[in-house]
């Protein structure tokens, strides 16, 4: 099973995890701009991909339709703005369990990306430097003595080390206190920044937490000061369920209205079906929703979004189709026996 439809450590609070090292390869220039540059560039690592290992294949974006594309999205593996300006010359090396996904040219040349459910943050950091190491045994990095492995942008230099955790925070959004416990852990050097759509706002109560610094500190030391950061989230966040929880009644019955929003609707939007997931979590994670599992809300989570909902059925909706098409998924995937 694919990383993003598993649960792990903390995953109540904590969805997933994932460390990234941007680097770039000894004998090219930063920043390719041509398209022969490129292509040396696409040349050499894919030569070199089975050397790697990892079960790593080599995709370029050209060759893939644009459902797949926007499912990469979807799944936080590549971002829109690279696959916007890459739709020609991108290209990735991927694992089938899509948990090791190295995206090829983006800011650097290579963007090594590794994920796992839950907070695992030494596991996949782990897994990461592992994998990095080989690479760089298979092709050679661009470092220096002083500066460490050097980045395109200066901000990236040193460990090139981003550590991120994705977190579920409905609770502290529905009593008020995510601005106050966000200032508290504003010492901590650390950015916190919410999942918002184009319209700005976060239906599902979704965040990342990530390092702001990669220069002058190991890579233990981020990944500790993201831990500490994480889990005082988690127990924040757990507090606020426990509070909310209080006034039982009414807790339960916004959790059991979601429920049957979503078993009973004919049509759905995007927005609306990510708020009541996020409501109806909160009743699997507590054990209030004894109707579903955990796995079922990871796939809720993912095949309601427009890519993975037309993967799901196999078949392209029309915009205007998707609300109706997605309100039968929803209802398909609750069905299913836990």
């Amino acid at each position: 099973m694919n990383w993003y439809l598993q649960s792990g450590k903390d995953s109540d609070v904590a969805i997933s995890t994932r460390i990234r090292f941007s680097r770039n390869l000894s004998g090219f220039k930063f920043n390719l701009k041509t398209k022969k540059e490129f292509d040396e560039l696409k040349n050499k690592i894919k030569e070199n991909v089975y050397a790697i290992g990892y079960g790593l294949k080599y995709l370029e974006l050209k060759d893939m339709d644009k459902i797949t594309k926007i499912c990469l999205v979807e799944k936080r593996l590549l971002t829109p703005e690279y696959v916007m300006d890459n739709e020609n010359t991108g290209a990735i090396l991927i694992n089938d369990e899509e948990n090791i996904c190295i995206v090829i040219n983006d800011e650097d040349h290579l963007k090594i990306q590794v994920y796992s459910a839950g907070l695992e943050l030494e596991n996949t950091l782990n897994l990461a430097i592992e994998l990095d190491k080989k690479i760089e045994e298979v092709l050679g990095y661009a470092t220096s003595q002083k500066y460490g492995y050097l980045t395109s942008s200066p901000a990236n230099c040193g460990t090139g080390l981003k550590a991120s955790v994705f977190v579920h925070l409905p609770a502290l959004e529905k009593t008020g206190n995510i601005d106050r416990v966000f200032y508290t852990l504003s010492n901590f050097n650390v950015n916190i920044i919410g999942q918002y759509d184009q319209n700005n706002v976060n239906s599902d109560d979704t965040y990342i937490i990530s390092n702001k610094r990669t220069l002058g500190v190991t890579e233990q030391e981020i990944i500790e000061n993201i831990k500490v950061v994480s889990n005082k989230l988690i127990e924040q966040e757990r507090k606020a369920r426990k509070f909310l929880a209080k006034d039982e009644i009414q807790f339960e019955d916004d959790i059991y209205r979601s429920y049957g929003t979503l078993s009973n609707c004919r049509k759905i939007s995007l927005n609306e079906a990510k708020e009541l997931i996020s409501n109806i979590k909160i009743g699997v994670d507590l054990g209030i929703l004894k109707e579903l599992n955990d796995s079922q809300i990871q796939k809720l989570r993912l095949y309601i979004e427009p890519g993975s909902l037309q993967k799901f059925l196999g078949q392209k909706c029309e915009p205007v189709d998707r609300e109706i098409k997605r309100a039968e998924v929803i209802k398909q995937i609750i069905s299913e026996k836990n």
